[in-house]
């Protein structure tokens, strides 16, 4: 008969695992953008490019202008600040070895103590996820205080997480022990503590210990879907681990508690029936295992209470029912076999993968990234279980990020088309300017004006030296002066003696008296003035020498620019042809893995299904032997 074995220690096994809040899939901006820190001065221009991309999570753009930019030392004032944005890029990317590798480089007294922790915690995540779990570990134990925020919780429990994947129990319950949850959300980082810490306990066999904590999460106050999802697995953790001690009837008040329409549902059933069975009391065992036989057919637990209510009615000695229940069983278990092997071959066929990529609308790439949607086809009823693995979750975004930039390559592709025009469109511009540029620059003589710049220093310097005021009058007072020296030379012709001569000479002497003073009194600032003049001559004379130089050599240096732009726009095709190719070769060998994958998931279904196949038909063999013999029980 069918007797409850591997199936439960399986359960318990997977039941028995830590668990992290739902917030810790957070989105791809969550990984770097708390690296950049508060917004900053932007001292180059193409720093200011990269950011604008990065703001906008386009991600993969801001990597490929942020990783030219630093090819030309484009990016000189943001040196740090670039390393750093270039290690949360690749991180928020899933590269996490070179995401490590420019951290392990950079993390030094170069940056903030809250940014080199923020940044230890990530790569830290990313490595837990990769299953790089030593690493993780060295890079949590690099973190030097406190986290801000709900990093600081997300960290404890990450870092027991950790420890608990590497069989390092009690480490990890003295990590979770010591650590009390403060602040908004206590309750729920509370719960998935004691949780932990109950699943940990649990592994070193200290039931008692364990059940105390796993019972008290089971019958939270749940306020929200996550908590209650968190209470349905606590009370499938304990009670499947008292089945497993063999204390039934705890069991069975347990997993009474875990929601009928929750996710958990199918395997609360299977095990409330176990309990029953396990008190003998196989009349009430039926109940949940027909509840549960009634469900879908693609869930282990469902194809175990296919073979459970035989077996309940076999020890009620309902033999009868029990062989058309094992009839039942059998063929179900074929014909879901003969399914499988027509999404086996759909599998081989090579376009499952893209059928379900297509129902991936999102255009960025991103770690965090998970498939929402999945197409209505025979073989990916079979999937869910193996979508939610992160094995297949970890593949499928390595085959969905190729995908994007062979996407991306083919937009290059086209931009090229465009270079190819600007390189057309600077020789033309450069041929229509030139002749008019040249003509202009010949209109200017440079050295005549250089002469006319030094005669004017010449005449400024003389009139310093004599203190001469008068070379310093304007226009309208140089006049006022030329009169009063032509009256003067009259009256030098006129009569000394006549009374209107002497008074004509001091009314003149008087004039010329008023003007001298004026020049005298106004000379420092005027000079002052013409040196200044002087000195913005020099630096326009200046720059229309550097200007000429300028058109002097762009007109034998732009030619060439040009054409060396075009030399490296001209390689660029061929690269771009050889990475698609690689692509495309490594997207297939992706598609292969992935596809492996699936069909090793099927046949373990297949061959699941097979065994409890042969079980059914072994059990329903033994029936008709008894029947045979007279030994058979009530019809």
């Amino acid at each position: 008969m069918f007797k409850l074995t591997t199936t439960l220690a399986l359960s318990v096994a997977a039941l028995l695992s830590a668990a992290m809040p739902p917030a810790y899939a957070r989105a791809a901006t969550a990984v770097e953008k708390p690296l950049v820190g508060t917004p900053q001065q932007v001292k180059d221009l193409h720093w200011g490019e990269v950011l604008f991309y990065f703001y906008q999570d386009e991600n993969l753009a801001a990597l490929t202008r942020l990783g030219a930019a630093q090819d030309f030392q484009r990016v000189t004032h943001h040196s740090v600040e670039a390393d750093l944005l270039k290690g949360g890029l690749y991180l928020s990317l899933g590269q996490h070895q070179e995401a490590g590798r420019i951290f392990k480089a950079l993390l030094n007294d170069n940056v903030s103590l809250d940014v080199r922790n923020r940044a230890w915690f990530y790569l830290a995540k990313i490595w837990y996820q990769r299953g790089y779990l030593e690493d993780a570990q060295i890079a949590l134990n690099s973190i030097r205080g406190a986290l801000p925020g709900d990093l600081e919780p997300e960290r404890h429990l990450l870092e027991a997480q950790v420890l608990m994947y590497l069989d390092r129990y009690d480490e990890a319950i003295r990590v979770l022990e010591r650590w009390q949850p403060v602040g908004d959300g206590a309750d729920v980082w509370s719960a998935y503590a004691r949780f932990n810490i109950g699943v940990a306990l649990v592994r070193k066999d200290r039931l008692e210990d364990a059940a105390k904590l796993l019972d008290a999460v089971g019958q939270l106050d749940a306020s929200t879907d996550e908590l209650e999802a968190l209470r349905d697995k606590a009370n499938l953790a304990l009670g499947f681990a008292w089945l497993k001690a063999g204390r039934a009837a705890e069991a069975k008040t347990v997993l009474q508690r875990v929601r009928l329409a929750g996710p958990l549902s199918n395997k609360a059933l299977l095990g409330a029936g176990w309990a029953d069975s396990a008190q003998k009391n196989y009349t009430r065992a039926l109940v949940p295992w027909l509840e549960l036989r009634g469900r879908n057919i693609l869930d282990s637990a469902v194809q175990e209470a296919y073979l459970a209510v035989p077996y309940a009615y076999a020890q009620l000695d309902a033999t009868q029912q029990a062989a058309e229940q094992y009839t039942l069983a059998v063929n179900a278990f074929n014909d879901e076999s003969k399914r499988i092997d027509e999404s086996i071959a759909a599998i081989r066929s090579g376009q499952w993968l893209d059928a379900i990529m297509a129902n991936d609308k999102a255009e960025r790439v991103g770690w965090y990234w998970q498939l929402q949607n999945l197409p209505d086809a025979p073989e990916t009823r079979y999937l869910y279980h193996l979508l939610a693995s992160n094995e297949f979750q970890e593949g499928l975004k390595n085959y969905r990020d190729l995908r994007l930039m062979q996407t991306s390559l083919s937009a290059w592709t086209l931009t090229i088309e465009a270079f190819n025009d600007m390189i057309d469109t600077r020789r033309h511009a450069f041929e229509q300017r030139m002749p008019a540029l040249q003509r202009t620059v010949e209109t200017v003589d440079m050295d005549a004006l250089e002469a006319h710049r030094n005669e004017l220093e010449s005449r400024v310097g003389a009139i310093e030296r004599n203190t001469d005021g008068v070379g310093l009058a304007t226009e309208r007072e140089l006049e006022q002066w030329r009169k009063v020296e032509h009256i003067e030379q009259g009256l030098q012709r006129a009569d000394p003696s006549d009374p209107m001569v002497v008074e004509m000479r001091d009314k003149v002497r008087l004039l010329r008296g008023r003007l001298l003073w004026d020049f005298n009194s106004s000379y420092k600032a005027r000079l002052w003035k013409e040196r200044k003049e002087l000195r913005e001559l020099d630096v326009a004379y200046k720059e229309a020498r550097r200007r000429q130089v300028l058109v002097e050599r762009a007109r034998g240096e732009y030619p060439a620019r040009t054409d060396e732009f075009a030399k490296r726009i001209a390689g660029l095709q061929p690269r771009l042809t050889e990475i698609d190719a690689r692509l495309a070769a490594v997207a297939s060998k992706q598609n292969q893995y992935l596809a492996s994958i699936a069909i090793r998931e099927l046949q373990a279904q297949q061959q699941r299904l097979a065994a409890y196949s042969v079980q059914a038909r072994f059990a329903l063999a033994s029936i008709y032997d008894r029947a045979s013999s007279g030994s058979g029980g009530t019809q």
